[in-house]
């Protein structure tokens, strides 16, 4: 296949050390939508429109069902925890691990979920009219959205819940689950790609790497030996790990199951709360979506109602729309996580080889000019015009994100409350283009610069009503 020509030793890497996607997208309108580059001794074929992603991964999911080994992440971060199911190479293990995470993210597992989305997204909502002193005071709302995102994956998948951000387990994990998303970059790891580096007697990349497997390797202990003694006194509440430990046919190794739950830690932290992050900056810079989308909510609830209902399984079309366009616009996971073929694949009459890496460029598909007239723009509107348009954030083919349904009613339940009990004001002027907006453009994630935003209350005295007694009703 033809692309850009590359550097002795270390092909294009130079030319994709920041904004990875945002340059694969570009040398698309040169060298095809489909076509091949050089990471240092890798070869990789790159998939940067809906058409072709729907023709190769659509037409080729099980040739495409397994994942490059990588390793700074696999060999040093997952030594001894092992991989979430994202990034675990196809096995007969990955296919019990798939099947264990799939009944217990299908839609019925959802729906009894929602008491959980209820409480955790009450108590966001709680916590932003609390620390930010019923609109008083400007405040970042990114340790609320890490708290409600890591509490959520606790609770679903031990049965405990991170009630605050001030708990010592809150500070430990989203610090270590942040460094190790880095570590999962596709561009930040240059010793991935040129094993030379690994020599390096000072290499502190993997002395990093390896501290922070250790910091992991002590709360997913703590965490699963408190599940197993509760379980055996008794007092274990209804969780995912309880409930594939407990089930003697899905027959999983104990690594089977730790590989589960940081599938569930890091799903969410990763990308569940840089989208919230995303969505809320934009909101305050944009006072016309926020009035439209509460016209819209209001024709479902009254203005006594600000907590919205918990059941209400995303009728609001407008905010379904608008979490969709928050998904397309941003695209969290610019790159979805990397594929490797196990057989050959045949495309346009070239052989792409068994062995070989292939990304699926999800920031161009979604800004695919094929698909939209108007792709740079932000607007909720196109997905009531074309509701069944593609969009690739959750990837595409057999290993797409299995939780796509728990992520959906979740935004859908944040983005409600949220705009039904706040007027979002700008305080710190951020940058909401999703790539001059990007904080760190070699990360793994795509994440907005920290800012702070003012959360006025739009009726003060119903919300705090109402967050008083939801609360007094919990206990």
């Amino acid at each position: 296949m033809k692309g850009p020509r590359g550097y002795p030793l270390i092909g294009n890497l130079w030319d994709i050390r920041v904004n990875a996607a945002e340059q694969y997208r570009k040398w698309a309108t040169k060298f095809g939508d489909v076509y091949q580059i050089q990471l240092g001794n890798i070869p990789v074929v790159v998939v940067n429109s809906a058409a072709t992603a729907r023709s190769i991964f659509g037409q080729n999911s099980q040739a495409l069902s397994s994942r490059p080994e990588f390793y700074t992440f696999h060999k040093v971060v997952s030594n001894t925890a092992g991989t979430t199911i994202g990034t675990s190479p196809y096995s007969e293990s990955l296919k019990r691990r798939r099947k264990g995470a799939a009944s217990a993210l299908n839609r019925p597992s959802v729906q009894t979920y929602v008491k959980f989305l209820d409480l955790e997204s009450r108590d966001f909502i709680n916590e932003l009219y609390t620390y930010g002193n019923e609109g008083h005071t400007p405040i970042d709302p990114m340790p609320m959205i890490q708290r409600l995102s890591l509490s959520l994956s606790v609770t679903l998948n031990w049965g405990i819940r991170i009630g605050s951000q001030h708990e010592g387990l809150f500070a430990e994990i989203t610090h270590v689950e942040d460094a190790i998303s880095r570590f999962r970059s596709t561009t930040g790891n240059l010793q991935d790609y040129i094993p030379l580096l690994r020599l390096n007697p000072f290499n502190f990349h993997s002395s990093k790497a390896r501290e922070m497997r250790r910091r992991r390797d002590v709360y997913l202990t703590a965490l699963n030996k408190g599940l197993e003694e509760r379980i055996a006194a008794g007092t274990h509440k209804p969780c995912i790990q309880a409930n594939i430990m407990l089930d003697e046919e899905a027959a999983l190794s104990k690594d089977e199951l730790v590989s589960i739950s940081l599938t569930m830690l890091s799903g969410g932290l990763d990308t569940v709360t840089t989208l919230v992050a995303w969505l809320i900056a934009l909101l305050a810079k944009r006072p016309d979506i926020q009035e439209k989308a509460l016209s819209e909510i209001r024709t479902h609830y009254r203005h006594d109602q600000p907590l919205c209902d918990a059941d209400d399984d995303q009728k609001c079309q407008y905010i379904v729309a608008l979490v969709r366009e928050a998904l397309r616009y941003f695209t969290v996971l610019r790159l979805a996580l990397p594929r490797t073929s196990i057989k050959d694949i045949v495309y346009n009459g070239i052989v792409i080889p068994k062995g070989t890496v292939v990304f699926l460029n999800a920031w161009a598909c979604n800004m695919d000019s094929e698909v939209w007239d108007d792709p740079e723009e932000f607007r909720p509107e196109r997905w009531l015009q074309k509701p069944d348009a593609p969009m690739f954030t959750y990837g595409i083919g057999y290993r797409m994100c299995a939780g796509s349904l728990l992520a959906n009613r979740e935004l859908y339940l944040i983005t409600m409350r949220l705009i039904n009990s706040f007027r979002i004001e700008l305080h710190d002027d951020v940058d909401c283009h999703p790539v001059r907006g990007n904080a760190d453009p070699t990360s793994l994630v795509a994440m907005p610069h920290r800012f702070r935003a003012v959360f006025a209350p739009r009726n003060g005295r119903v919300l705090g009503k109402t967050l008083k007694e939801t609360a007094v009703e919990e206990k």
